[in-house]
């Protein structure tokens, strides 16, 4: 998916549907009535917004190949080890949360090969509750890199995000920093890395996707 238009393609639907009712009511203020501006400035609003959302800018990920970066632009919520994981064993588990304010296409953390992909039908808590990453509907890669470690990243959907798009299958290679998916509408992404992996961003701290360092594996 290493799409590198100015906007993801996921969202090309929803640009087309909103510059298409633009133009139809923009059309009805000038040739029907004058009072339809008013929608017609609203509309117009609205699909400034869509462009907004689906925008998809370039990034530029760190040379360092021990460096883990960021999947999601959005901000830290999580960042501690937790017993129960996509690994099947305890995990370093960093969390950010994306508002609908932030790019939400997602890129690669690591180099590797996919081991497993899962897809969990689940609930729409709000992505920052604790519930979201046991309870939510979900879409995890896990991902073997080199020496045979293993990590896995997981998208969330949130209260307002209902479908998650994750392109990778089993058995492909992926590159640090590509896009391979997004998340509609405000959601979250969880990734797990082996145990005693130090974080270096603490809850809080804003994240760049494809750019921002979360930590480094020897």
């Amino acid at each position: 998916m290493n799409n590198s238009s100015p906007f993801a393609r996921e969202g090309y639907p929803y640009i087309a549907y909103s510059v298409g009712v633009t133009a139809l009511v923009a059309v009805a203020a000038v040739r029907i009535a004058s009072f339809m501006y008013i929608p017609a400035a609203l509309s117009l609003l609205l699909t400034f917004f869509v462009l907004y959302f689906f925008r998809n800018p370039e990034r530029t990920t760190p040379a360092d190949t021990a460096a883990v970066i960021a999947p999601a632009d959005g901000t830290v919520i999580v960042a501690e080890e937790v017993p129960e994981t996509p690994l099947g064993a305890p995990a370093l588990k960093i969390s950010i949360f994306m508002s609908v304010f932030n790019v939400h296409v997602n890129r690669v953390p690591f180099d590797g090969k996919v081991l497993d992909t899962f897809h969990h039908s689940g609930k729409f808590f709000d992505a920052r509750d604790g519930r979201a990453s046991c309870e939510n509907e979900r879409n995890g890669i896990v991902l073997e890199i080199s020496g045979g470690v293993r990590i896995a990243f997981v998208q969330i959907a949130g209260l307002v995000a209902r479908r998650i798009i994750s392109y990778p299958m089993i058995g492909d290679l992926l590159v640090r920093g590509e896009r391979y998916g997004l998340i509609r509408f405000g959601s979250r992404v969880d990734v797990y890395l082996p145990l005693g992996t130090e974080p270096l961003v603490k809850l809080g701290d804003k994240t760049v996707a494809g750019e921002t360092v979360l930590a480094r594996i020897a």
